[in-house]
């Protein structure tokens, strides 16, 4: 493998990043390795995920501010945990907390994985799997 492929993070570009940060946080469960205003980061046991505000990013890159709308159809988060069990205990557990599914109950698939979808308070699609 290429020295490209020693890391990945994800990053999010958000409209309200009080908001955000409280989803991760205190809904999924991700602790704040920095939380500095426009730029937040979480703690995560491999690569990483932060979050920007939006309008800053755009200016900061020299770019016209587009608002999004809408569910993102673009890209996914995909969070692994270590069962077939766990899947089921976090959607129990998220379902408690008022998150809605975006594809009801987790299921097995064809090809073994079991999962689950949910959408964070932007739109950004989540997928629960092991």
């Amino acid at each position: 493998m290429g020295v490209l492929s020693n890391s990945v993070h994800t990053g999010l570009f958000v409209e309200d990043i009080e908001k955000m940060v409280a989803f991760y946080r205190d809904i999924l469960g991700y602790e704040t390795d920095w939380d500095g205003g426009p730029f937040v980061s979480f703690k995560v046991k491999d690569g990483g995920l932060f979050m920007f505000d939006r309008k800053q990013f755009a200016e900061a890159m020299n770019q016209p501010y587009y608002p999004p709308m809408g569910f993102n159809l673009t890209m996914q988060i995909g969070i692994g945990v270590p069962t077939k069990d766990d899947v089921d205990r976090e959607y129990e557990r998220l379902m408690k907390l008022g998150v809605k599914s975006l594809t009801g109950e987790p299921v097995t698939q064809p090809w073994g994985q079991r999962n689950f979808w949910i959408a964070d308070p932007e739109g950004n699609y989540i997928e629960i799997g092991c």
